[in-house]
């Protein structure tokens, strides 16, 4: 059991995905700083209930789930508006076990990592979601975040898909939860035939 900061978010994380983020809060600068530093990680988990936003009313931590993926600072800059922009990529997938709330109001969680998921090769009957992913990874926007995959693994199809769908974060979150990447790309697939209606 190893003690993380969280950043509770209206988004889901994957492993190996990226995902760009605005930082001006001070707490949050404060934690960016110290993990860039440290090299240490981020825990960012999807807020279930309420809002990470702080008013001088209320100070109440959000309902968070209880897994979430531990995040690196890969890359950052100032933005125009005078936030801290940082892009932040995936790595392995945690489970909180109890959270504390520091006095900058900043919530921290213990947690305990899954076991890394036993590599897969992708199967045919999932060519057509590598087909989806390899035009998603074309967008300008997903090439800027430097997003890289392995269009043999199905562990990295399953995540990076996951990751770029639009799709709402709680559908991400049950992906996310799920066991193995078998389980994802079956879920994927039900999804994509959904979407195309």
């Amino acid at each position: 059991m190893v003690s993380v900061p969280l950043f509770p978010l209206r988004a889901v994380l994957f492993e190996g995905g990226r995902m760009p983020l605005q930082i001006f809060e001070p707490r949050y600068l404060d934690m960016v700083s110290h993990a860039m530093r440290n090299g240490g990680p981020i825990g960012i988990v999807l807020i279930r209930k309420g809002s990470d936003a702080r008013t001088n009313k209320s100070w109440a931590q959000p309902e968070i789930f209880e897994i979430g993926t531990e995040a690196h600072v890969v890359d950052f800059n100032q933005l125009t508006n005078g936030n801290l922009g940082i892009i932040v990529q995936g790595g392995r997938k945690f489970r909180v076990l109890e959270t504390s709330s520091q006095p900058d109001h900043l919530l921290c969680g213990k947690v305990e990592y899954f076991l890394t998921e036993d590599p897969v090769g992708i199967t045919s009957e999932y060519h057509d979601l590598v087909d989806i992913l390899e035009e998603l990874i074309q967008h300008p926007g997903v090439q800027k975040l430097g997003v890289t995959v392995d269009l043999k693994s199905a562990n990295s199809v399953s995540c990076i898909l996951s990751e770029l769908l639009p799709i709402e974060p709680e559908v991400k979150q049950k992906l996310l939860q799920m066991e193995g990447p078998m389980e994802r790309l079956t879920e994927l697939n039900r999804i994509v035939n959904k979407l195309r209606g």
